[in-house]
């Protein structure tokens, strides 16, 4: 049974319907991120969760407990908002303490419990520290911990690193799953940001137009795309409009060249377009390379992007980028050079609309 159950949850702002039929079985202690753009109404499925937002439609329990009639206080769950939304006039330790107090916890509950809040997001030795004496990083932390402090059944992150650099957000995503998988707290989290839903993520929800377009594992979501929008959306993707030429046969063609997909076609007919998909790293032009199925082109452009230099070639119309590692030893291809990518067929995914 799962322990976070969202069934067929819906939302509307007037006549806008901002979350469409939303369902999604959470386990106890997993870690999911709910990822996409502005608008795609991941932070309003969070939202409801906390109780912030009432649903139009649908349930939704938390161990096995209706949770729509309840107010955000009665619910038991930790929230860090993008802001950190510390009380300024507070200390670290009295901001920490804030939700035991409220809750009537004695002061040997409390000081035992923000010591140990404290010590596990590493900043004991700052606890009579105000928050404008501290950094970004620091007061999300503290955020962090007093969300923690009060031991709820499930924990809510609201874009919490979007305000920071970017050095100190990799290393506080990776303190958060940390955290996270120490207490094995379920963990709900929210980010535009494919980079930190990949690398913390147990599940990742992609949302699009208020409805998840697919869910699965990190591996999943990158290498098996279930949309054109999650394809395009989740890491650097090349769309190759292909047509088919023999269906029963797996035989397409890109512009003037034929290849043959791993990928059944036989669903479409002779004749007809489809989208396909293939990772700038799944290429190569060395002829020593794992390959089965190439494609020859004329190169546009090459980017220098420090480890890897992103090479972008034409094929048919199809502008194809794919990477190559920066070696002092090998000069890349130059704009209108005429370059031969090899690949693996399975690689070359069909993409729906």
């Amino acid at each position: 049974m799962s322990f976070l159950t969202l069934n067929n949850i819906q939302k509307s702002f007037g006549p806008v319907q901002v979350v469409k039929n939303f369902n999604m079985n959470i386990e106890k202690g997993e870690f999911v991120s709910f990822l996409g753009p502005s608008g795609c109404g991941k932070t309003t499925v969070l939202r409801m969760i906390a109780g912030f937002e009432t649903p139009t439609g649908g349930t939704l329990s938390i161990n096995g407990k209706d949770q729509s009639s309840l107010k955000p206080n009665q619910r038991n769950i930790g929230m860090v908002f993008q802001a950190y939304a510390l009380f300024p006039n507070m200390t670290v330790h009295d901001n920490v303490a804030f939700g035991l107090k409220v809750a009537g916890a004695s002061k040997p509950e409390i000081d035992a419990r923000v010591k140990e809040m404290l010590g596990l997001i590493k900043l004991d030795h700052l606890a009579d520290r105000f928050p404008y004496q501290m950094s970004g990083g620091q007061q999300q932390r503290v955020a962090l911990a007093r969300a923690l402090a009060v031991k709820p059944q499930v924990l809510l992150l609201d874009e919490p690193l979007s305000a920071l650099d970017a050095k100190i957000r990799v290393s506080l995503r990776e303190e958060i799953r940390q955290i996270q998988q120490q207490l094995g707290i379920t963990t709900v989290f929210v980010t535009h940001d494919q980079e930190e839903a990949l690398s913390i993520s147990d599940r990742i929800v992609v949302m699009n137009a208020g409805k998840a377009d697919q869910i699965g594992s990190p591996f999943e979501i990158y290498n098996t795309p279930a949309t054109r929008f999650v394809a395009s959306f989740v890491g650097t993707l090349n769309l190759i409009e292909a047509k088919v030429v023999d269906p029963d046969a797996n035989l397409i063609q890109i512009g003037d060249q034929q290849i043959t997909l791993k990928q059944s076609v036989a669903a479409h007919k002779a004749g007809e377009t489809i989208s396909l998909a293939l990772r700038p790293e799944a290429g190569s032009l060395s002829d020593t390379a794992r390959s089965d199925t190439a494609l020859t082109g004329q190169v546009v452009s090459a980017h220098f992007l420090g480890s890897v230099i992103r090479t972008r070639m034409n094929v048919g119309g199809n502008v194809i980028s794919f990477d190559m590692f920066n070696s002092p030893g090998v000069t890349p291809p130059q704009a209108g050079e005429t370059v031969t990518l090899r690949f693996m067929a399975a690689d070359l995914l069909i993409i729906r609309d």
